[in-house]
């Protein structure tokens, strides 16, 4: 395994560590703990990004995975990239770091990368599991970090390596145009059902909190009774939020969102009802709640804690669905490639073609390593699936008075 030092003297980056150099987007220092890895280049002059309500809306992308998903992780980022948008990515503290610098490495070749500057990769990774509370720790982290690079992005989306969209940026960002910025997307319900007892009721502990090695989850022997302080929602760990919201979730003038993160500590699986019941529990938040996730998954009746994988026999489905994002995939499954082909028309290790890529297109040229104005927009059919989804849920949300029930 790669020292430290030979990390930094071979691959001619830095560790910012507690703070950013100045020349990165933000000069205010990161709170103490916050580490990341800054890809330096030249720059290319590139076209100016704007923000704003008069702008599209722009997003924060978490993509995260663990030891062996380099890969993916980069074709997921080629896959959502925008230059208007922001990315940060995990790879797991399972993952080395010469895996790290090799993913680095892959994202020096793409030029817009290179001359935005608006992609990241965390140098010192969270330690986490999928069925703990260190979960919820890490996509905290990492919405902190992206608030602190960059003050222009509206929602936030987490994708996992087993995650890819059914839509190009372009799509997401014409239907979003239509929508309010303050509004969330997440899937809830206080219907806990079975999940009562068997995720909320019995007390764990995830070790990942204290110890540096990965184990299992510690069950307690006995259970707690359902709080009445708040109450309890629960629903699809995939969301979409606003700024506000995660704001209001890190920063809060309410305890809420601290209250709730040190209840759900102890919670299987806090993923699937942190956010919901901060957002349901909260006056101010609550009547912002759009109940759908935005993806397509095929789940066992009753779920399992995973999805199926997805393979090109679910691909008509699928790409009929409206949804967004779908999970989960296997590595290089064939149906990705045929997402790439018919929905984003893209290249192997080649960004999504938008509006913004001016280069001709050719098998040996990529159109995006050159580009035009990135604010404009050129949304292709399925945006039009998509919209059709927003809208039926946002007629569903008009239809309520009371969002959270």
């Amino acid at each position: 395994m790669l020292t430290v030092q030979e990390f930094q003297r071979w691959f001619h980056i830095t560790f910012t560590i507690d703070c950013f150099r100045e020349h990165i987007l933000f000069p205010t220092p990161l709170p103490s703990g916050l580490h990341t890895v800054e890809l330096s280049s030249p720059r290319l002059f590139p076209s100016q990004v704007q923000h704003g309500l008069h702008s599209p809306p722009a997003f924060a992308y978490y993509l995260f995975g663990g030891k062996g998903d380099k890969d993916r992780i980069f074709r997921l980022l080629l896959a959502v990239y925008h230059p208007r948008n922001r990315y940060l990515l995990q790879l797991g503290a399972d993952a080395s770091d010469e895996e790290r610098y090799r993913l680095v490495l892959a994202l020096k070749s793409v030029p817009a990368i290179r001359s935005f500057e608006n992609v990241d990769v965390i140098g010192k990774p969270d330690r986490f599991s999928s069925m703990g509370s260190t979960h919820i720790a890490a996509t905290l982290h990492a919405a902190a970090m992206l608030m602190k690079l960059d003050r222009g992005w509206d929602w936030f989306i987490a994708l996992s390596a087993l995650d890819y969209p059914l839509v190009t940026q372009d799509d997401l960002s014409h239907v979003f145009s239509s929508v309010r910025r303050d509004l969330n997307f997440i899937d809830h319900t206080s219907d806990l059902g079975w999940k009562e007892d068997q995720r909320v009721l019995p007390i764990v502990v995830d070790p990942g909190i204290y110890l540096a090695r990965r184990t299992k989850i510690f069950h307690a022997t006995q259970k707690r009774l359902m709080p009445d302080a708040f109450k309890v929602f629960t629903g699809s760990p995939w969301v979409v939020l606003s700024r506000s919201f995660l704001e209001f979730c890190l920063f809060g003038w309410d305890n809420l969102p601290r209250t709730l993160l040190m209840y759900f500590n102890n919670v299987m699986l806090s993923e699937e009802s942190y956010f919901h019941s901060v957002i349901c529990n909260s006056p101010e938040f609550k009547n912002t709640t759009i109940n759908g996730d935005l993806r397509y998954m095929i789940w066992d009746s009753p779920p399992k804690t995973e999805p199926h994988f997805l393979n090109d026999s679910d691909y008509d489905q699928m790409a009929q669905s409206g949804a967004a994002f779908a999970r989960q995939f296997q590595k290089d499954d064939p149906v990705l490639d045929m997402i790439d082909e018919k929905i984003l028309k893209c290249g192997r290790n080649r960004a999504v073609p938008g509006a913004w890529c001016t280069g001709r297109r050719s098998w040996w040229v990529d159109p995006c390593s050159q580009w035009g104005d990135v604010n404009v927009l050129k949304p292709g059919p399925q945006a039009k699936k998509l919209e059709e989804t927003i809208l039926n849920l946002l007629d569903d949300w008009n239809s309520q008075s009371n969002q959270c029930t």
